[in-house]
């Protein structure tokens, strides 16, 4: 008897396991095959709770996990790029779009998931295109995740026969709240709720628990999957902390009014099983659709209220930077295009404006180790990219129309100081992660090359700034004076070369310190180089 007890916890367990993996890999090749999509649909399409709603939902459903939705919104939260009501708004569509996986479940193709994996493993191994590969780990994964299912279903029927068991299920029965401590504390483990609702289905459809004793559970998993996104939101600001709170607090209060009404909720989960013929996996898919579509439109009114709420019970300034996020007005291009490269400037000096922020960040992470640093480094590198394509596709409509010469000279002037002003951040997160490898890796550099780092990021920072200074006015003087700084950027990273290879050689500093302190100089001179192409343009122009 042991040994089918070991038997079945190893075979539950494999199958948990493989449909882990299987729903991560296949979520893993939607986000592949979607590519920056996925984070741009979040990004534009949220400018009011209903538009969040759907947005949350078609990112949910496509990535197969509304914890990964929430963590990307939690990061556009962070990063200044979405209010703390429009968040609401995705984290609630998070839970309707989650629902898809228990309806493909509840399909149970299982018989298929054989043939699914080998079609899934002939696109992956035969075939060198990204996009198909991309499709075969989407099919593979969706195969995997059938076979995972039918190992944890085979390995739980010989709990018909375990009494301790069958009583946990009518103690369940009999006590809603039991239930759905149950679902979270699972679900808190597994890290998913789509697998939790996945092995609930298939413990309901082999009889091992009645759905007075599975509807607790299951709104118990939609709690438990919300401890991804707060442990996400942990070293993040202010306004992402409220948003994961927002999220648990959505679904403890869902949890309490199905509670409440557990009663015509079950009657009404029956009778329409009864009518449509549902079987016993599409009638768990059913209820936790049903579930997380009436929460969402009981809370949806109730948005602001739970932005005051989260507010009042997070408090604090926000001390991120202020990143503003302003939408191109489109129709002046036809009006006006001088007027529309007037806006596109305004843009271009505060991408420029946010790369200098982040070589001030990046230098206080270096000499302080404080993470807070380094963080809103990222975060600038986020706008900065934004900034980047927003900019980039307002300049490519704005090409379409008959300019001036003058205009003209402008519009591609802006174009090669947005490459720029986007080089200059990846370098500073190139910065950062250079600074991080040493503080990971306990690199000693001496006080002496420290003292040549916060030098030169200083002299080099400066230099931005003035290139940026130089754009917005269109002064050449300014520009000339960038250029000299350049050289002298240039001859500075030469001279502390050689200085750090003479320490290198009278045993100041180790190798491994010599190659991250050769890297960071490095970066800051390609630095510099930007700086120096942004005053170029402008004496040019």
């Amino acid at each position: 008897m042991n040994l089918d007890y070991q038997q079945m916890i190893f075979q539950f367990l494999g199958g948990l396991g493989l449909f882990l993996f299987s729903i991560k890999f296949m979520g893993d090749g939607l986000q592949k095959a979607a590519g920056d999509r996925l984070r741009d649909l979040l990004d534009r399409f949220t400018t009011n709770p209903i538009k969040g709603v759907l947005v949350g939902i078609l990112v949910t459903a496509l990535i197969q996990s509304s914890s990964g939705t929430t963590v990307i919104t939690v990061g556009l939260v962070s990063a200044g790029f979405m209010t703390l009501k429009q968040a609401i708004g995705v984290i609630m569509g998070a839970n309707i779009g989650t629902t898809v996986t228990a309806l493909i479940i509840g399909i149970d193709i299982g018989e298929y998931a054989f043939p699914i994996l080998a079609v899934g493993a002939v696109l992956l191994f035969f075939f060198k295109q990204r996009n198909v590969q991309n499709i075969g780990q989407i099919v593979f994964g969706f195969g995997g995740l059938f076979v995972g299912l039918n190992f944890m279903s085979d390995g739980m029927k010989p709990l018909r026969d375990a009494p301790a068991f069958v009583d946990m299920m009518l103690s369940m029965s009999d006590h809603s709240v039991l239930g759905v401590l149950v679902g979270t504390i699972f679900t808190l483990i597994v890290q998913s709720s789509s697998a939790t609702i996945g092995i609930l289905q298939g413990l309901y459809a082999d009889g091992l628990i009645n759905l007075q004793g599975a509807l607790p559970v299951l709104f118990g998993d939609n709690i438990g999957t919300t401890i991804t996104v707060v442990l996400a939101s942990l070293g993040a600001s202010v306004a992402a902390k409220r948003a994961a709170a927002t999220h648990v607090m959505f679904n403890i209060v869902g949890t309490i009014i199905f509670l409440i009404l557990l009663v015509p909720f079950l009657a009404f989960v029956e009778y329409i099983s009864r009518t449509l013929g549902l079987e016993a996996k599409m009638q768990i898919a059913f209820a936790h659709g049903t579930f997380n579509i009436v929460n969402t439109l009981i809370q949806l009114p109730f948005i602001g209220l739970w932005a005051y709420i989260v507010t009042k019970m997070i408090p604090g300034k926000e001390d991120e930077i202020e990143i503003t996020n302003q939408d191109f007005d489109y129709s002046i291009i036809e009006k006006s295009p001088n007027i529309a490269l007037a806006q596109a400037k305004e843009e271009i000096i505060k991408m420029g404006g946010y790369s200098v922020e982040g070589l001030k960040h990046a230098l206080i992470y270096f000499e302080t180790k404080k993470t807070d640093d380094a963080a809103k480094t990222m975060q600038l590198e986020v706008a900065i990219n934004s900034l980047d394509r927003r900019i980039t596709n307002f300049l490519v409509e704005v090409s379409k129309k008959s300019l001036s010469n003058k205009d003209s000279n402008e519009h591609v002037m802006q174009l090669d100081l947005i490459r720029d002003f986007e080089r200059v951040g990846d370098h500073v997160e190139n910065l950062v992660e250079l600074i991080e490898y040493k503080d990971n890796h306990k690199v000693y550099l001496s006080d002496e090359a420290r003292k040549e780092v916060t030098e030169m990021f200083e002299y080099t920072t400066e230099t931005v700034r003035m290139s940026v200074e130089a754009f917005e006015t269109l002064d050449k003087s300014i520009a000339q004076e960038v250029l000299k700084r350049e050289d002298h950027i240039d001859l500075m990273e030469r001279q502390l070369r050689k200085r750090h290879i003479h320490r290198l050689n009278n045993g100041v500093c180790t190798g491994e310190a010599g190659i991250v302190f050769a890297d960071i100089i490095s970066n800051l001179e390609r630095v510099g180089d930007h700086a120096s192409n942004v005053a170029k343009a402008v004496i040019e122009y």
